[in-house]
C-alpha cells in the first residue's frame, strides 16, 4: 500500500541495513536529573578503556543550543572553545575526548543544533526536499543521523556519541528522536544506551535517593528509548541495594546498574569504571571481544601525581576566571608540565581588571612563574601589560598566549623600544604604531593559496583556525624546548604581529623564534606572508609568547613541551 505522505521516506526506508554498512558500533551517552553530570568526561573515560583494550575509537558531542558553534560564546558562561587540527570551534568535552583517547577529533567530531538546522535550510534552499514540506521528523532527525554516520569508518571500531543537555529540555528532543530511530536503523548489537543519571545521598538519613534517576528514566522512556546501561554518579559508591531498585524500577539487569563516584583526580576515571566493570558490561552487550583493557599506563599516571614531591606557584592572569571551566586545557597542560620534574602545579588567578601598577607586586609576590592567557577585547588589557611589565622587570618566568603574546609585543614596544602609543588594532583601531594588526589575508596551507578575510566579516567567519605549521630558531628557547626546526600549532585569533615594526623591536632585544608558514608548505609563486608565531627576549631567563595555543595539544601522558620548558624555568626561579 502506497504511503499518504512520501515526504515522510526516511534514510533507513531507502538504503540497505545501516549493519550492514560499517563494522562500526555506537554507544550513545545521555543524560539526566541535572546538567554539568560530567557525561564528556565518563565518556571519555569509557572510551579510553575501549581503546586501551586494542579497539580504534573515536567520538562526537551533539550539543542542542542553536549557536553554529561555541566560537561566539562567552567563556565566562559556556567555558572554553576548543579548537581541532582542522579548524573547528567546538566545545570543551571535545579537549577531554582528546586528552583521554589521546587521538585528534575533527570538525566532524562536534556538531550543533544550529549546524544541523543550518543544513537542512540550505537543502530545502537548494531544492533538495523537491518542495516537500520540511519537519523536524524526519527531515532534522535524519540529518542527525547523518551527522552521527559520517563517523562511521571501517577502521573505527566504536564511536561514543554525547548526547548535550539533560533529558526533558526541549532543546534535546529532536537529538534523542534521532538516535531512537539510529538504533533501530542499526539493530541489536550495534548499538546501546548508557544514561547517566545523578544518584543524592541524604546524610540525614544515611541513604541514597533512586527516585531522581527513576524520574529521568522514565522520561527517558517517554520518548522511546530504553537504556541498556545506567550509571549514576554520586560521592559515594551506590549500595547492592539501591542498584537492585534501580534496576527494578528502570527495567534493566541489575549489573547494568554501576556507579560514577566522584573523584579528585579525573585521571582515576579510567581506573574507576574499570573497577565497576563498565567496560566489560559494554563489551559483552556490543560483542567487542573479552581482551581486558590495560589500564597500567593510567594507574602509572595516577600513582605518580599522588607522590609529587615538589610545587610550584604559577600566576594567571586572565579574564574569564568567573567559570572554572574557562581555562580547562589550560590548567590541565599546566598540571601536565609539572609531571616529567615531580612537581605539583598551583594556579594562583588573578582578574586582569584588578591588577594596577601599584599593586602588581604584592598581588604576584611568591609567584614563580607568570601566564597570561588568550582572551578577545579591550578588557582586562592594561592588567595583562602591567603583569607582563613586572615579568619582564623582575625577570620572572613567563608565558604568554595568543593576546598574551600580543600584550607582551605592546609591553616591549611601548617601555623598551619608545613606541610610547604601540596598542593592537583590536584595542584602537586607528593607532599609529599599530605592533599588532588584523591581516586582511593570509597564506593558508591547506590549500596552498592566500585566504582573504573581509573585516566586515562576522565574527565567528574572521579568524586564523586550526594548525599552522612553524617554523623554529636555532638556538633559542622555543626550539631547545620542541627539540625540532617545524612544528605544527592550533590558532585562533584575528590579529597578527605587524612585520613593519620587526626590524625595530629585534633591534632592541625581541628575538622571533617561530615564523610560519614554514618553508616547506609555502607556494614560491606566492608573496610570503612571514607570521610572527613566538617571541623571547634575549636578556631574560625564560620569557616566550606565541600566537598559537599549545594547550589544546597538551597530553596527560604526553605533556607539551612549552609547559615543560615553562614549569621548569618556574622550579629554577629564586
Amino acid at each position: 500500500m502506497p504511503r499518504k505522505n512520501a515526504n515522510f521516506q526516511t534514510q533507513a526506508d531507502s538504503r540497505e541495513p545501516l549493519s550492514r554498512r560499517s563494522k562500526t558500533k555506537f554507544i550513545i551517552v545521555t543524560g539526566g536529573v541535572l546538567s554539568s553530570l560530567g557525561k564528556g568526561l565518563t565518556s571519555a573515560a569509557l572510551g579510553s578503556l575501549l581503546k586501551a583494550k586494542g579497539l580504534k575509537v573515536s567520538m562526537q558531542k551533539l550539543d542542542p543550543y542553536l549557536n553554529l558553534d561555541p566560537g561566539t560564546m562567552n567563556p565566562r558562561q559556556h567555558g572554553e572553545v576548543y579548537v581541532t587540527d582542522d579548524g573547528a570551534e567546538t566545545d570543551l568535552d571535545l579537549g577531554h575526548y582528546e586528552r583521554f583517547l589521546d587521538t585528534p577529533m575533527t570538525r566532524r567530531s562536534s556538531y550543533t543544533a544550529g549546524r544541523i538546522y543550518s543544513q537542512v535550510l540550505a537543502k530545502e534552499r537548494r531544492g533538495d526536499y523537491l518542495g516537500g514540506t520540511v519537519q523536524v521528523i524526519p527531515h532534522v532527525t535524519d540529518e542527525v543521523k547523518a551527522a552521527i554516520l559520517s563517523m562511521s569508518d571501517d577502521n573505527l571500531d566504536v564511536v561514543l556519541i554525547e548526547v548535550g543537555g539533560t533529558v526533558g529540555d526541549i532543546e534535546s528532543l529532536p537529538f534523542l528522536e534521532a538516535v531512537r530511530q539510529l538504533k533501530r536503523d542499526l539493530g541489536r548489537g550495534n548499538c546501546l544506551f548508557i544514561h547517566l543519571s545523578y544518584l543524592p545521598y541524604l546524610e540525614t538519613s544515611g541513604e541514597f535517593k533512586s527516585k531522581p534517576t527513576q524520574h529521568s528514566v522514565k522520561e527517558l522512556r517517554s520518548i522511546g528509548i530504553q537504556p541498556d546501561i545506567i550509571v549514576c554518579r554520586g560521592k559515594l559508591p551506590s549500595s547492592a541495594e539501591t542498584k537492585a531498585k534501580i534496576a527494578l524500577f528502570c527495567d534493566v539487569p541489575i549489573d547494568a546498574v554501576f556507579t560514577a563516584v566522584d573523584v579528585k583526580n579525573i585521571y582515576e576515571l579510567p581506573i574507576k569504571l574499570f573497577q565497576e566493570g563498565l567496560e566489560k558490561k559494554v563489551s559483552r552487550l556490543l560483542n567487542l571481544g573479552r581482551q581486558e583493557p590495560d589500564i597500567s599506563p593510567w594507574q602509572g599516571l595516577v600513582a605518580r601525581q599522588a607522590k609529587l614531591t615538589k610545587k610550584v606557584t604559577i600566576s594567571m592572569i586572565g579574564k574569564y576566571g568567573e567559570l572554572n571551566d574557562s581555562y580547562k586545557s589550560l590548567k590541565e597542560a599546566l598540571g601536565h608540565g609539572g609531571l616529567p620534574h615531580d612537581a605539583e602545579v598551583k594556579i594562583n588567578y588573578h582578574n586582569a581588571e584588578d591588577v594596577r601598577p601599584d599593586n602588581v607586586a604584592a598581588l604576584l609576590k611568591g609567584s614563580k612563574g607568570i601566564l597570561v592567557p588568550g582572551g578577545f577585547g579591550l578588557r582586562g588589557v592594561d592588567g595583562m601589560v602591567t603583569a607582563i611589565a613586572y615579568a619582564r622587570e623582575n625577570m620572572i618566568p613567563f608565558l604568554g598566549i595568543c593576546l598574551g603574546l600580543q600584550c607582551a609585543v605592546i609591553e616591549f614596544a611601548r617601555n623598551v623600544a619608545g613606541l610610547s602609543k604601540a596598542n593592537s588594532e583590536e584595542f584602537k583601531p586607528n593607532c599609529r604604531d599599530n605592533v599588532i594588526f588584523r591581516m586582511v589575508g593570509w597564506y593558508d596551507p591547506n590549500s596552498g593559496l592566500r585566504a582573504n578575510r573581509d573585516p566586515s566579516d562576522d565574527l565567528g567567519g574572521s579568524m586564523r583556525l586550526g594548525s599552522y605549521p612553524c617554523r623554529l630558531t636555532p638556538n633559542t628557547k622555543a626550539y631547545a624546548a620542541y627539540d625540532s626546526d617545524l612544528i605544527h600549532e592550533r590558532h585562533r585569533h584575528r590579529f597578527e604581529f605587524n612585520p613593519k615594526f620587526l626590524d625595530l623591536l629585534v633591534k632592541k632585544g625581541l628575538v622571533i623564534s617561530g615564523q610560519g608558514p614554514a618553508d616547506p608548505l609555502e607556494n614560491p609563486a606566492l608573496p610570503r606572508p612571514k607570521l610572527v608565531e613566538i617571541i623571547e627576549l634575549a636578556n631574560h631567563p625564560w620569557f616566550l609568547g606565541c600566537q598559537f595555543h599549545p594547550e589544546f595539544k597538551s597530553r596527560p601522558m604526553r605533556p607539551h613541551p612549552l609547559f615543560k620548558a615553562f614549569i621548569e624555568a618556574a622550579l629554577g626561579h629564586k
